[in-house]
């Protein structure tokens, strides 16, 4: 089977400095098999924003697809890009998906983004700032909001303070961002009373992001009276995808599938 990729700006995305596929932003479409108007998930690799992991994209959307629900993998920007592009991507994905809702066969109301690592912080970010389009823009794809329903963050990196992920925040900050900056961009102080429901797991002893990235996260949902569920295993390495071959982890996906699925999503 293929799967189709679509530019998310087909004559050039905002503060783009060049034309390879690295400067333009993408999405792969996978619909869900079957009959029925479907949800869509929008995923974003990790890779601390200086790559994206295959592993983290493909197989994913085909794990979607297997509980009924579409998936469009984000290629988003990376370093040498830094803010905003990566979160202008992934605004522009959710916007492009809703834009296609009727050739797709989705639903505008159940659109969720999900992400790993760098990856789950762009998508924490993302479902924090989320607005209802512009009803006045000229390109009818800004139109479209960039809200969404759900959000499942895989091991996130959430803070870019004490707790962050030197290698991602350096990537998508630079090396000396203002305290402004830092503040806009750590997750945990960007969760309001309309952040959506949120699904995040992770290992207690990551050696790459610390576990109080989800904690700290999981805290911030609890005070402002936003829906959550938190799943910490014991152990396990970081980067660990779908974890198939990880006895401890492996079960985050039906544990996911079943979130999503008591939001109507599947």
């Amino acid at each position: 089977m293929s799967w189709e990729t679509y530019e998310l700006w087909p004559e050039g995305a905002p503060l783009t400095a060049g034309t390879t596929d690295e400067d333009r932003p993408a999405v792969t479409w996978y619909p869900a098999p079957g009959e029925g108007i479907k949800s869509v998930v929008v995923v974003c690799p990790g890779g601390g924003y200086g790559r994206r992991a295959a592993h983290e994209g493909h197989d994913v959307a085909l794990w979607l697809n297997s509980v009924g629900i579409s998936a469009a993998v984000l290629r988003y920007r990376v370093a040498p890009y830094r803010e905003p592009a990566p979160q202008l991507d992934a605004a522009r994905a959710i916007r492009y998906v809703r834009s296609r809702a009727e050739e797709w066969g989705i639903d505008r109301e159940r659109v969720a983004i999900l992400g790993f690592s760098a990856g789950g912080h762009l998508a924490c970010v993302t479902s924090n700032w989320g607005d209802d389009g512009d009803s006045g823009a000229e390109d009818p794809v800004e139109r479209f909001s960039s809200r969404v329903q759900a959000a499942v963050l895989c091991y996130p990196v959430i803070t870019m303070g004490a707790f962050t992920h030197a290698g991602s925040k350096l990537n998508l900050l630079g090396e000396a961002p203002s305290d402004e900056l830092v503040e806009r961009y750590s997750g945990e102080k960007q969760v309001h009373a309309a952040t959506p429901p949120t699904f995040i797991w992770f290992t207690a002893d990551d050696g790459a992001v610390p576990v109080e990235n989800a904690l700290d996260y999981a805290a911030a949902l609890r005070q402002a009276g936003v829906p959550f569920a938190l799943h910490v295993f014991e152990s396990g390495r970081h980067g660990l995808g779908l974890s198939k071959d990880h006895e401890e982890a492996k079960p985050w996906t039906d544990l996911c599938a079943a979130w999503l699925r008591k939001r109507g999503f599947c």
